[in-house]
């Protein structure tokens, strides 16, 4: 988990530097977007190659599966990195903590998972935290904070459909259909401001993607060793991480707003979790 916790923010520390208006460099969202899923596509057919599973990945009897799962994840990024160029890193990952509240929601209308009543009061009081570091009517909300949220929403229904297709799909397979199906997507996007990356812009290119895919793998390898009450709440040390990554990398003062509403969803988030894993243990 200390490992998805350095590749998550290595990837937005990069996606940060990437997009960076400053920089002579600088991509666009949808430049950023196109380039780095070319790249991740390139690690995921090497990954193939090197496993021998190139003939079997792309076999899918459920494409309307992946292509729902990846329309959904495809926003969720592009949202996340607009997000990341435009506020504070440990804002981003905050709001970044409502997607348990969002899958939750959409699991009981998709998966038909029952909402008792701990999920619920986990969702209120994951309504709430967001409410504590936006505070609308007192202060001004950023359009991107916004924008982050609707990033939020989009991967929560992203991870609902992923669990559904685990049930008929391997990992690389639903990693393979994730790039491909993604590829034209960015393309259209990047066509109205299609530019080659220039200098470091590569560089940061390929740390997103290889540190985007080394979270996930490390986070899954985390949940193969030890049980999801131990390894999820270390997800959260992600955000007193990545402010103090803020602070020191781009002179982000630590808003205590932001901190007490991440600590509110913590609890919610805590509390649904504790209760999938009784059920799973009884």
């Amino acid at each position: 988990m200390l490992g998805a916790i350095l590749a998550f923010s290595l990837t937005a520390v990069a996606g940060r530097e990437a997009t960076d208006v400053l920089t002579s460099s600088a991509l666009s969202v949808s430049q950023l977007v196109f380039f780095r899923n070319i790249a991740g596509l390139g690690i995921i057919l090497i990954l193939l190659l090197l496993k021998g599973q190139a003939s079997q990945v792309y076999k899918t009897s459920h494409l309307s599966l992946h292509v729902g799962r990846n329309v959904s994840h495809f926003v969720g990024q592009w949202c996340w990195f607009y997000g990341l160029a435009l506020l504070p890193l440990a804002h981003v990952f905050a709001i970044e903590f409502t997607v348990p509240i969002w899958t939750a929601l959409f699991a009981s209308t998709l998966l038909a998972e029952k909402l008792t009543q701990r999920r619920i009061f986990s969702i209120a009081l994951g309504f709430i935290g967001v409410l504590i570091i936006l505070r609308p009517g007192i202060i001004s909300i950023p359009w991107a904070s916004w924008v982050v949220l609707i990033s939020a929403v989009a991967y929560a229904l992203s991870h609902t459909l992923t669990k559904r297709l685990t049930h008929f799909d391997g990992v690389l397979t639903i990693l393979f259909f994730m790039h491909i199906l993604q590829l034209p997507m960015a393309l259209l996007l990047v066509s109205f401001d299609f530019a080659w990356p220039q200098g470091d812009a590569w560089v940061f290119v390929l740390i997103t993607a290889a540190a985007a895919l080394s979270a996930h793998f490390c986070m899954a390898k985390a949940l193969s060793y030890a049980d999801a009450t131990v390894v999820m709440p270390m997800d959260f040390l992600r955000l007193p991480f990545i402010a103090l990554v803020g602070l020191f990398l781009y002179g982000e003062g630590v808003d205590w707003w932001l901190l007490l509403g991440a600590g509110v969803m913590l609890i919610g988030n805590r509390l649904a979790l504790t209760e999938k894993l009784e059920k799973s243990t009884g």
